[in-house]
This record gives C-alpha cells, structure tokens and sequence, in this order.
C-alpha cells in the first residue's frame, strides 16, 4: 500500500466514526426530547387537575357554606346593607 492509500484509509476510518458519534449524540438528544415531551404531558395534565381542584375550593356555595358552619357569618339583612357610591363625594 502507497502512502496516499493510507492516509486516505485513516480519513475514512476517522469520518466514519465521527458519524458514528454524531448518530449516537443525535439519538440520545432524541432520547431526552422524548422523555420532556412525555414530562410536559404528564405536567399539562397534573395543571389541569388542579385547575379544576382550585375551581372547585374557590366555589361560591362552599364558600358561603364554610362561613355559616366555621365562621358563624350570616348574610345581612336588607335594612344593614349600605350601598357606598364608588364615585366619591358630589
């Protein structure tokens, strides 16, 4: 073998394993996008969840039910009420 054959012969060897690199860096960046991707699904669901947990604390009705059993509040009567005109004075 001539000098050039070899040299040419370790080009290839070198090229061929730097895309061996480069493949093995491609997939397991592939890998790791993967398992984010399958992080934010289970993260979009657990927000939904507590969405719909905050909707449901956040309810008028319990609310109001908390206030009257645990706070003994009770709703104004008519004459108690004073509407204040947000305006200022005139």
């Amino acid at each position: 073998m001539s000098r050039a054959q070899i040299v040419l012969l370790l080009l290839v060897v070198v090229c061929a394993l730097g895309v061996v690199n480069a493949q093995h860096h491609a997939r397991q960046l592939f890998v790791a996008l993967q398992q984010a991707q399958a992080q934010q699904r289970q993260l979009d669901v657990e927000w939904g969840q507590l969405q719909l947990e905050q909707s449901t604390w956040a309810m008028h009705g319990r609310i109001e039910k908390l206030a009257v059993e645990r706070l003994h509040m009770q709703v104004p009567s008519a004459n108690r009420v004073q509407i204040v005109n947000a305006g200022g004075a005139q």
